[in-house]
């Protein structure tokens, strides 16, 4: 007997889970991704067209420079209401564009999801805004270069003035150690509040934060500056390891450099942020 549509389907729905292939098909994404809970708050607002083309510009930079790829996520504030967060639905960052955008609130529901599938882990950024109010916006990416310095004891430290942000220190996250009594394993994905919240507070005030063989969030007090620092982030860990690899110890940037160094970074942060926005926007 011919197999019929859905059935047809479901089955190839199966295979694919049983592949590990699931993100290649769009139907049953849900299962994979569930919507958040529903809520009848409002939104906090229009939000200016520009500032979603910055967002979308964000994920595709990121992805242009290797620090996102097919996954990872970046948000920004809310410019109207700071208990509220903008970031897309659940989409590779380089395949977003402004219609995507959803409003958030600041326990994970999507106030604008319509019911559009959301990123498991949108509590990292939820819980960051909760935490900092000085943070306006949350990049999270799993670049290889970072992976060494979350699961060794080698901490990462700042190897240039354009990396300067980090001589302030770089916490490791370690998901086992957020609650009480033996170590809790998960499945390494910050996906409730209490994991969002556990991290925030291994964050402090940090502008960086790695986390045990997942990756990394990284915080800035603009969207641009939050690029920036993914960014150098990145390359600073490429850059630490080439130096491990030279053998004999090496020089590194001292607290008092790393702040004012980085003062110097927050003012010259639009520059590369035009170029890198230019070229994304472009592709």
């Amino acid at each position: 007997m011919p197999i019929g549509t859905s059935q047809f389907k479901h089955q190839l729905a199966a295979a694919l889970v049983a592949l590990g292939c699931l993100g290649h098909y769009s139907e049953p994404v849900a299962a994979q991704t569930p919507p958040a809970a529903t809520t009848t708050a409002p939104s906090a607002g229009v939000v200016d067209a520009s500032l979603l083309d910055d967002l979308v510009a964000a994920g595709r930079i990121l992805v242009d420079l290797g620090v996102l790829d097919g996954f990872g996520h970046v948000s920004v504030r809310h410019p109207a209401d700071p208990t509220r967060f903008l970031m897309s639905r659940s989409l590779a960052p380089a395949l977003v564009t402004p219609g995507d955008i959803v409003e958030h609130d600041l326990d994970g529901i999507g106030i604008t999801a319509n019911g559009r599938t959301l990123f498991l882990e949108r509590f990292i950024h939820a819980e960051i805004y909760r935490a900092r109010p000085d943070v306006k916006a949350v990049v999270h990416a799993h670049a290889p270069s970072l992976i060494p310095f979350s699961v060794s004891s080698v901490p990462m430290k700042a190897m240039f003035h354009n990396s300067a942000f980090l001589a302030q220190g770089v916490p490791v996250f370690e998901i086992r150690k957020t609650g009480s009594g033996a170590p809790a394993m998960t499945d390494m994905l910050v996906s409730n509040g209490a994991l969002g919240r556990a991290l925030a507070a291994s964050l402090g005030d940090k502008p960086v934060a790695l986390m045990r063989g997942h990756g990394a969030v990284m915080t800035g007090p603009s969207l641009p500056l939050a690029v920036f620092r993914a960014v150098y982030t990145e390359v600073n860990a490429r850059m630490q390891l080439q130096a491990i690899q030279l053998g004999g110890p090496y020089t590194t940037l001292d607290a008092e450099e790393g702040a004012k160094a980085d003062k110097v970074n927050e003012v010259i942060s639009a520059r590369p942020w035009e170029l890198w926005k230019k070229k994304a926007l472009a592709h």
